[in-house]
């Protein structure tokens, strides 16, 4: 069995072409049960809300879809606004998507993007 399940992930981490995007959960009470709407190729493929905490942020994964081209625009909508990024694979393959709170109060989205697996300390 336990060889049965590396193999699963040996196959789906070379053989499965997707996107790996980590939503971090924000420190910031006032953004706590915020709606973000994923959006790849401006399609909808995702709708999450995000969970406030006091303590070290959590992280909430999801998998998107790669064409066969690999160059995709991932969009992710926040109350009026849509912030907008080009993202490429295998170039960019794991995609970490943050929420910040302006001074002026108004939201702001940040990604980082990498081609290897991000590495979350806690």
């Amino acid at each position: 069995m336990k060889k049965l399940l590396i193999l699963l992930i040996v196959v789906c981490t070379f053989g499965c072409k997707k996107y790996v995007v980590s939503f971090e959960q924000p420190t910031n009470m006032k953004l706590d049960n915020l709606k973000l709407e994923v959006l790849l190729d401006k399609k909808k493929v995702q709708e999450m809300s995000l969970k406030a905490t006091n303590a070290l942020p959590g992280y909430e994964t999801a998998e998107l879809p790669v064409s066969d081209e690999g160059k995709h625009l991932l969009q992710v909508k926040v109350k009026d606004t849509t912030f907008s990024y080009t993202i490429n694979y295998p170039e960019e393959r794991y995609i970490l998507v943050t929420a910040h709170l302006k001074k002026n109060g108004k939201i702001n989205i940040g990604i980082l993007k990498q081609q290897y697996s991000f590495r979350f300390q806690r």
